[in-house]
């Protein structure tokens, strides 16, 4: 069953987030991720949640999604990102 990472990005500092982010679809592509949704414009229809960035990418399990997040290849990437913005990451099952 697909899993689906859905990560909300608020860019803190954005020539160090740009610098990083060239280095993650590689490593998102190496763990089977495929992008759905990447950045582009997005609009509350409901509620208060108004994300600077939205990011879903699909995997084809939770297992696969979470060995992306938490493996080496993207620890390093992670820690830079961590410091340029403000990052909410929810791993979920598909139907």
């Amino acid at each position: 069953m697909a899993g689906y990472a859905i990560i909300s990005v608020q860019v803190k500092d954005e020539a160090a987030y740009n610098s990083a982010l060239e280095q993650v679809p590689a490593v998102v592509e190496a763990h089977g991720g495929r992008y759905l949704v990447r950045g582009g414009a997005a609009e509350a229809i409901r509620g208060d949640w108004k994300p600077d960035r939205l990011v879903i990418v699909e995997f084809d399990s939770v297992e696969q999604a979470k060995e992306w997040q938490d493996g080496a290849a993207f620890a390093e990437l992670r820690e830079k990102l961590s410091q340029s913005t403000d990052t909410n990451v929810v791993i979920v099952e598909g139907v």
